[in-house]
């Protein structure tokens, strides 16, 4: 949990939609969202950005954490594939080798995100440009 809150005090955005951390190691990482008010739409269901910004953080984090010293990187694009509505609490899940970075070199970084059943509500793909600092 602190470690879930401090990523929400390093980036706001992504705090604010209260994600918590629930598994993390080099090149795998899990985050869960509760349904609540604060995360839905007009449909009662959770809102696509916030899924959007489950899965983010969760590749995000999965990817960032498997980069030797000396590499960065910075997302540089993103898709989402919504599958069905998506209620109650939920789990995203990504899983990455990142390529060896010479100079740069692009890598996706792909989320699943499933619902208490474990229906998958939404995946994403995300871009990431890396490069050695």
């Amino acid at each position: 949990m602190l470690f879930s809150r401090m990523i929400g005090r390093w980036v706001p955005y992504t705090g604010s939609i209260g994600a918590r951390i629930e598994e993390l190691e080099p090149g795998h990482a899990r985050w869960t969202l509760r349904d609540r008010r604060r995360v839905r739409n007009h449909i009662e269901s959770i809102h696509a950005i916030a899924l959007v910004n489950l899965a983010e953080v969760t590749g995000g984090t999965a990817l960032l954490t498997s980069l030797p010293p000396g590499v960065r990187g910075i997302l540089t694009g993103l898709s989402m594939e919504y599958i069905k509505k998506a209620r109650g609490t939920l789990t995203a899940e990504a899983r990455c080798v990142p390529p060896d970075v010479q100079d740069t070199a692009r890598f996706t970084v792909h989320t699943e995100i499933r619902d208490q059943s474990g229906e998958v509500v939404a995946r994403g793909a995300f871009e990431w440009l890396l490069r050695k600092s």
